[in-house]
């Protein structure tokens, strides 16, 4: 049915990436994706799962923010983020994301970039991935997307690698997605053991590994228009831990 997605988690916490970090948040975490990045640290959404029909979830949404009430500009806080697996994979999140403005929320879309963003309702601010050559899912960049971005979207870049660094400013340059939206260079936090799904894509030995630091360092030597951004979740709590 239309009106049912098929749900791995719905909970409150703190945004931990974008240009929203550190605001209350509800992330609805939708089962299911297309891609096996090398870095995914939440493989265990692409199986794990429960069907909720539409109106189970607003109502789920509206009881977490229900102690938050509704700010001085009259949007409802916390945040809520529609994120995966892949959202976009299941038809039935565009209705779910136009239903969550209707009702006054903020709603963040985090997508791969690998399926047509165009139905998402304008209002919705999407943070679309360009997948990086250590990702393994590079090929699986939907360029079409980038015609459909608004100053009020995000790109993101997970970078791993100095070669993802590089291959990633190169685009940069190429699109020139500075002048589309803001630009994040975030930087791959390693998985931990119980994160390394074996259905993710092999991580590229010949790549050097960058840690934060240098990533920082380098955008600050290049002088690039971009955001670093780290994991603010995975500072404050352990690296494998749900529901955060």
């Amino acid at each position: 049915m239309r009106d049912t997605l098929r749900i791995n988690e719905i909970y409150l916490s703190l945004q931990g990436e974008s240009t929203w970090a550190g605001l209350p948040c509800i992330f609805i975490r939708l089962t299911g994706c297309p891609l096996r990045c090398s870095y995914c640290d939440t493989a265990y959404a692409f199986k794990e799962g429960v069907s909720r029909t539409y109106h189970e979830v607003m109502a789920e949404v509206q009881r977490l923010a229900a102690p938050y009430g509704c700010s001085a500009s009259m949007i409802k806080l916390p945040l809520v983020e529609l994120t995966g697996g892949e959202p976009l994979a299941q038809a039935a999140v565009l209705p779910l994301m136009t239903g969550l403005c209707d009702a006054g929320f903020t709603v963040l879309l985090e997508t791969s970039g690998a399926i047509d963003i165009s139905a998402v309702d304008r209002r919705v601010h999407r943070i679309m991935d360009i997948k990086c050559p250590s990702s393994g899912e590079s090929g699986r960049n939907r360029l079409e997307n980038i015609q459909h971005l608004r100053p009020s979207d995000e790109i993101k870049f997970v970078i791993a690698t100095r070669e993802d660094y590089d291959w990633a400013k190169e685009f940069l340059e190429a699109y020139k997605l500075e002048k589309i939206c803001p630009v994040l260079f975030s930087w791959a936090t390693p998985l931990a053991p119980a994160q390394q799904d074996p259905s993710l894509k092999p991580f590229p030995e010949s790549h050097r590994r960058l840690g934060q630091r240098e990533l920082a360092e380098l955008i600050i030597a290049d002088r690039l228009p971009v955001r670093f951004q780290t994991q603010l979740h995975k500072i404050l709590w352990p690296p494998e831990q749900r529901g955060v």
